[in-house]
């Protein structure tokens, strides 16, 4: 199991720097988030996450980088392909794309005259511009006609490093009723951020095995291959976020837990606006991650 640092609270500059403290630190991640204007505790300067990533490429060497999530209706699919593009291409290769329909409390979306703000519709603009995306990364022509989305000919002649970068949508998980639509989007990409229907709680063990088994039983549908294959040469991802405990025999007794049940990256994620600051992250950062 891999572990990333979501760098949740700083200046631009704190940021930057938490990102090459996560690679010295034997962090295998740093990851940014993407906002654009929030209110309430949450008004406070937020950055473009490829801004943030491009810098952090350059003071790193090692490490995958990436934003928990990218709320993927909220940008234009070409604008997106450039600039995810520029990223992949400036750390050679290391940029991971989690991806969501996105918060409608950012202004980025309730602001904006005709913005999507609906689910079905957001969903639908996630799926269409992840088909965008994907084209764009063939170094061919092509045009593209949906539903939301319909563009005359582009084309990216320079492809990404590994010829694609990896995509991990947001899954939704509930055990009793699984939402098959939404858990066979993540099998069509390289990896699910899953989260439990209706709540913001954490998964328990027992809920990421029930998980992993459905995706284990379903992945073949999706990508004609079974389970255990990987799309191309990559591995599909298990990525959990949550805190683990402060002290180090329990964090690792954890992580081999969840390791166990089929998580393949742990994301440490601290979000509380009223406790959590830039001083905080680092602490935790120079900390290392568990040793399994």
């Amino acid at each position: 199991m891999k572990f990333g640092f979501i760098s949740s609270f700083g200046t631009i500059d704190q940021h930057v720097a938490l990102a090459r403290e996560t690679e010295e630190h034997g962090w295998d991640g740093f990851f940014t988030w993407d906002a654009i204007n929030l209110d309430g505790e949450w008004a406070m300067p937020v950055y473009d996450p490829f801004s943030v990533l491009a810098a952090a490429a350059a003071v790193t060497e090692r490490i995958t980088l990436g934003a928990m999530v990218f709320a993927i209706p909220r940008h234009r699919p070409w604008e997106l392909a450039q600039r995810a593009l520029t990223v992949d291409r400036l750390s050679g290769g290391r940029l991971v794309l989690p991806v969501g329909v996105g918060v409608t409390d950012d202004r980025g979306f309730t602001s904006v005259p005709g913005q999507a703000t609906g689910l079905k519709e957001r969903a639908a603009q996630l799926d269409e511009t992840l088909a965008w995306l994907e084209q764009s990364w063939s170094g061919e022509d092509f045009e593209f006609h949906g539903e939301h989305i319909s563009t005359g000919p582009f084309r990216f002649p320079e492809q990404p490093v590994n010829g694609r970068i990896p995509v991990w949508p947001v899954g939704v998980w509930d055990a009793e009723r699984p939402p098959a639509k939404n858990l066979r989007r993540t099998l069509r990409w390289d990896g699910i951020v899953p989260q439990l229907r209706g709540t913001a709680d954490d998964l328990t063990t027992e809920q990421i095995t029930g998980l992993v088994d459905w995706l284990t039983a379903h992945r073949s549908d999706e990508t004609g291959t079974n389970a255990t294959d990987t799309r191309g040469d990559r591995p599909f991802e298990i990525i959990l976020q949550g805190k683990l405990s402060t002290d180090p025999a329990k964090a690792a007794e954890q992580a081999r837990a969840m390791a166990d049940a089929g998580v393949t990256w742990w994301i440490e994620s601290w979000w509380d606006p009223a406790k959590d600051t830039a001083e905080s992250l680092l602490e935790k950062v120079r900390q290392g991650p568990p040793s399994l």
